[in-house]
């Protein structure tokens, strides 16, 4: 596996990991790397510092070069819409009732009065969240995952 820092022509960064330097070539050449914020697919090799290990696992001796700013985590928000998702994702998970798999029936119920209304959240399949709408129960897709604990 090898990580690239990329940047797109409208100066968005970056980083992503392809099989090989190859790999990164040809889903380059078939216009298949694109920028996360901005869908452009116009995507160039930003200057990075190579991770050097040697046979035994350790690091390559230090050179009297900066220590290039860390990557940002995957874990955090890299950009202000991603952050504007999170904040949201908070939100949503703190003023509502997470019901799964449910949620349609959920949904149908507190709308034909058979369950008391309250702020809902869950899932849905494209068959169920399309026959919701059309019974004017008034859904919105959210745009992240749920948080699920699986232990």
């Amino acid at each position: 596996m090898i990580q690239y820092s990329l940047k797109c022509d409208k100066d968005h960064s970056f980083d992503s990991w392809f099989q090989s330097a190859a790999a990164f070539e040809k889903l380059h050449s078939a216009g298949m790397v694109t920028c996360a914020m901005c869908g452009s697919s116009n995507i160039k090799k930003s200057i990075m510092a190579p991770r050097v290990t040697t046979s035994r696992g350790k690091a390559a001796p230090k050179t009297d070069e900066p220590t290039p700013a860390p990557t940002p985590s995957l874990s955090e928000p890299s950009s202000p819409a991603e952050k504007a998702i999170a904040d949201m994702r908070k939100q949503v998970e703190k003023n509502s009732t997470y019901v799964g798999n449910d949620f349609a029936a959920e949904a149908r119920a507190m709308h034909e009065g058979e369950a008391p209304e309250r702020q809902i959240h869950g899932e849905a399949n494209t068959t169920e969240a399309k026959k919701l709408v059309e019974d004017g129960i008034p859904v919105v897709p959210l745009p992240f995952m749920t948080n699920r604990k699986t232990n």
